[in-house]
């Protein structure tokens, strides 16, 4: 089987994301990085051709440029990852679109709602396959959390709480990173909201199966001078009924990546998070709970088929990140892949950043999300 081969939009010397998606799609070896347009910078695109280990002939200038010349290459780009800072997203995605090729898009998909309905437009006319990197739906626990859901082991879903807390921008930001992200120019609408809460709520309905119908939002910039929020708390209503908690912050000292997701039953309570991906903890009304574990054989086949070590060895981002790419090549091979979050995930999540913001600077009270 012919590996697929991948043009890189952004990514370039400095990038903390990039090197992950390289990583991610090469690891089950059915995608291979052979291209890129990975800065805006020449020079800079050259240097992230030298170290990612392409034929520098193939680290363009722009995307324009890749997209014309792979287009002449017998064995030029299958699809493209885009992985540069926000505002950069609709019209790479355009580009390569309209030249006929398949997108993975890393969130928020746009930098406002507009270019997700615009992008949207554009991706249903094309008719080409188009994925978005909501990382932690990969996550073999993640899938079998959802899995049980959908078999009712929980009963009616009555109470969600996720939380996202970091804290590397409880200060001054500095840094490639950093800088970008507090930019309005460059992050678009939502600060924190934008860069983790959305993954948050991502989380929240794709693995309760539900989505929010409403919700009472209050983002602050923290952080003296900041343009953009760092630091949210968000009231949910789901359509069963259902109440929920979305806090997200990067602005609270002494945190890292810690990502979390608490559901609560009818029949049963459920517990998740990432950084120890590895268990997941299901307490019954009668005061017993167990762990369920990775790599085991308690595991459904959505779990079982995004494992990829015995249990006890423990996987994580990377490998979590990978199933997505696993799971594009597949639909690039037109094959399904259910379980890859798609445009309409990006537009959702687009649409939650947007409501968020603007009922939390208006003090709108509960807000209806867009269908």
């Amino acid at each position: 089987m012919r590996r697929l081969r991948l043009g890189m939009i952004g990514g370039g010397p400095g990038a903390f994301i990039g090197p992950v998606h390289r990583i991610a799609a090469e690891l089950d070896r059915e995608i291979a990085l052979v291209a890129g347009a990975f800065s805006s910078s020449a020079e800079r695109s050259r240097i992230a051709g030298e170290t990612y280990g392409i034929d520098v002939a193939r680290a363009y200038p722009d995307v324009a440029t890749m997209l014309r010349e792979e287009a002449q290459r017998e064995d030029g780009i299958d699809f493209v990852s885009i992985v540069s800072p926000n505002h950069h997203h609709l019209p790479a995605a355009r580009a390569a679109l309209e030249a006929g090729v398949p997108v993975m898009c890393d969130k928020p998909v746009t930098a406002t709602l507009a270019e997700a309905r615009e992008l949207a437009a554009l991706a249903q006319a094309a008719g080409l396959p188009f994925g978005v990197t909501y990382t932690y739906s990969g996550y073999p626990l993640v899938r079998e959390a959802r899995a049980r859901i959908a078999a009712g082991e929980l009963g009616t879903i009555r109470k969600v709480v996720v939380e996202y807390p970091q804290g590397w921008l409880a200060g001054p930001a500095q840094g490639k990173q950093a800088e970008w992200r507090v930019d309005p120019a460059r992050a678009g609408l939502g600060g924190c909201i934008g860069d983790i809460g959305v993954h948050a709520f991502h989380l929240a309905e794709f693995v309760t199966g539900l989505r929010v119908e409403s919700l009472l939002s209050d983002l602050g910039a923290v952080v003296p001078g900041r343009l953009l929020d760092d630091d949210c708390a968000i009231l949910l209503r789901f359509d069963n009924g259902a109440r929920g908690v979305l806090l997200a912050s990067q602005i609270e000292v002494g945190e890292l990546n810690g990502l979390r997701i608490r559901i609560y039953g009818e029949k049963a309570g459920l517990a998740w998070k990432q950084e120890e991906p590895n268990a997941l903890t299901i307490a019954g009304l009668d005061g017993s709970s167990r762990t369920i574990r990775a790599g085991t054989g308690l595991l459904g086949p959505d779990a079982t088929a995004a494992t990829r070590t015995p249990g006890g060895h423990p996987e994580g981002y990377l490998e979590a990140f990978a199933n997505l790419y696993r799971d594009f090549a597949a639909l690039l091979r037109g094959e399904a892949a259910p379980l890859l979050p798609g445009m309409a995930d990006g537009l959702r999540g687009m649409a939650f950043i947007d409501t968020a913001v603007s009922a939390s600077r208006d003090n709108a009270g509960w807000v209806k999300l867009p269908a």
